[in-house]
């Protein structure tokens, strides 16, 4: 065997090794065929042994298939949540013995094409079109001609299948956790900017608002830039009120933070005199804030799932009765930052 490791060890080379035919190493390592089993594992060991690895180009020509998937992202290189979506999504990929190619267009429409075209001309079988914040998209017209998934975006156009954050129910979550430690009065810390993620979220503060038989004070709802400094600023504006919130729901934990900053400033502890909610579980702001912020997580390894298992049915035309467009549920991750109200 030692004379091998220097080349490329083929499949005639575990069949000589392992003393049977090259059908039989072939059935031995598909799981195809009827074989002893002693056989069988003889011929994978010796395989593993020879650092064996089949080849997916000659594979692919047989089966028009090359086992591989693009993957084609706006900020995958720079966002916080992307290895969640990839690691998610490479998992499952693993699992139909798929391997992705990841490329990032950040934000450059042109290079975006010169992407998929490559993408397209490396013979994948199918695309993975990922966006790191919930948004609509118009789909590049050449993903008409190829299986594609859209990720974290949702299109006009009802050909592509879509997988996002129930960002409505995602607030109704924080917003009921909060009112269930005693809270009737809570501000919304919101996003200034027109997303998906902003009108799914308002809709689900001001639905269990109303659920819960309060009252829905408009007022109390402060729009903002979705970073720290815009949520200081508006929790600032509610905090310095007479008759304050006790606690604030903010759109994200960029704002949550802002919004604990807004409670040092004030005077206020948290939990114990404002309790805070956010939304994202960005473990680098939720889990390091003292006390821990309570925040509702988006599912990004799950989208990064869904994804692939709905291209891996689109591809093998086993599509017809899945849901084309499904919004998944975001958990709530407790942490510390929610008490019941002073009295």
């Amino acid at each position: 065997m030692s004379s091998m490791m220097n080349k490329r060890v083929g499949i005639r080379d575990v069949a000589a090794a392992a003393g049977v035919s090259v059908t039989t190493v072939s059935h031995s390592l598909s799981g195809g065929g009827v074989l002893p089993e002693s056989t069988r594992k003889r011929v994978q060991i010796v395989a593993r042994e020879l650092g064996y690895a089949p080849n997916r180009l000659a594979s692919g020509l047989r089966n028009q298939r090359s086992q591989t998937i693009g993957f084609v992202s706006d900020e995958i290189a720079t966002t916080p949540f992307a290895g969640a979506v990839v690691l998610g999504a490479q998992e499952a990929a693993a699992a139909h013995d798929w391997v992705l190619m990841v490329v990032n267009s950040n934000l450059d429409a042109e290079l975006e094409s010169r992407e998929i075209r490559a993408l397209m001309q490396h013979q994948v079988d199918g695309i993975i079109f990922a966006r790191m914040y919930h948004q609509n998209v118009v789909v590049p017209p050449m993903l008409a001609n190829i299986p594609t998934v859209l990720l974290d975006a949702e299109s006009d156009d009802n050909r592509f299948a879509s997988v996002v954050p129930d960002e409505e129910a995602a607030a109704r979550t924080a917003v009921e956790y909060l009112v269930r430690a005693g809270h009737t009065r809570i501000g919304y810390l919101t996003n200034q900017d027109d997303i998906p993620a902003t009108r799914g979220r308002l809709e689900g503060y001001r639905n269990s608002i109303r659920s819960h038989g309060l009252p829905l004070d408009e007022s109390l709802i402060v729009t903002a830039a979705p970073s720290a400094a815009g949520g200081r600023e508006a929790a600032l504006s509610l905090l310095d009120r007479t008759s304050r919130p006790t606690a604030l729901f903010c759109f994200n934990d960029l704002m949550a933070m802002g919004a604990y900053q807004a409670a040092g400033i004030a005077g206020l502890s948290v939990p114990r005199e404002l309790s805070i909610v956010g939304i994202d579980n960005l473990e680098l702001i939720a889990g390091s804030l003292f006390p821990g912020l309570t925040t509702v997580a988006l599912p990004h390894y799950a989208m990064g799932q869904w994804a692939i298992t709905r291209l891996h049915a689109e591809i093998n035309g086993d599509s017809a009765n899945e849901p084309r467009h499904v919004r998944l549920h975001c958990p709530l991750v407790e942490r510390f930052s929610v008490a019941p109200p002073l009295p």
